[in-house]
């Protein structure tokens, strides 16, 4: 967290005037409180509420990204980095879920595999809504699958993500006047989950089919740090 937060802090000073007084000061203030912060102090009754902080403070900075900044390419990019780095971490909790934790198919439907899935929602904040959406107080795997991978309302699954990531490489090719192999092949991954069905899904294997994704998603990233010459 704290390398996160010294590198966005960094970037955002070198791009100063390119960023709203408002993104620099939410920035530039979670920088300051977090360095008075003490490692001894983070004792483990104190964890939670400081990890509620950081989740606060991502969400004032996101915040005032989205209500103050103008929409050109400094905010696609901002888009690209955010979306590609959600739909990775979706789609590795999501794995991790269900190819590591729990390994024996003896123990699919347990109290320990209902209390992970329930994990995996709160983790991504969607426990609420899955309830809300399904209308169902029951953690079924099949559907917490669904809601984090093709569901575009849930704004934490890779559906919703490319459909931001696709948004955000056309604002580029309009802004800059041309397009890119990187749109195209983020059109295709995001066509892709579109037509998505649960049934191939699951069939398929859902391990295979999150490593795969999680492999393309890299690539996509790799391919837009080449074709606007990112570090």
């Amino acid at each position: 967290m704290r390398t996160c937060l010294k590198t966005a802090r960094n970037n955002g000073r070198a791009v100063r005037t390119a960023l709203t007084r408002d993104v620099w000061e939410s920035l530039n203030g979670t920088w300051n409180e977090f360095v008075q912060i003490k490692p001894g102090s983070i004792t483990t009754d104190r964890l939670p509420g400081f990890l509620d902080w950081i989740k606060q403070r991502a969400m004032l900075f996101r915040g005032a990204l989205l209500g103050t900044m103008l929409r050109h390419d400094t905010y696609f990019f901002s888009q690209l980095g955010t979306f590609i780095e959600r739909a990775d971490n979706t789609a590795r909790i999501l794995d991790v879920k269900y190819y590591i934790l729990l390994p024996k198919p003896s123990d699919v439907g347990s109290d320990v595999d209902i209390q992970q899935w329930a994990t995996v929602l709160r983790s991504v904040s969607a426990h609420r809504s899955y309830r809300w959406f399904y209308r169902d107080s029951t953690y079924r795997p099949w559907l917490v699958a669904e809601f984090l991978i093709l569901r575009e309302e849930m704004p934490r699954s890779l559906t919703f993500c490319y459909q931001w990531i696709t948004r955000s490489l056309d604002g580029l090719a309009e802004d800059y006047g041309k397009s890119y192999d990187c749109q195209r092949g983020a059109g295709d991954i995001y066509a892709r989950l579109e037509a998505g069905k649960m049934d191939d899904i699951f069939q398929s294997g859902l391990h295979e089919f999150l490593q795969d994704f999680v492999k393309a998603n890299n690539q996509l990233a790799a391919d837009i740090a080449q074709t606007y010459n990112f570090p």
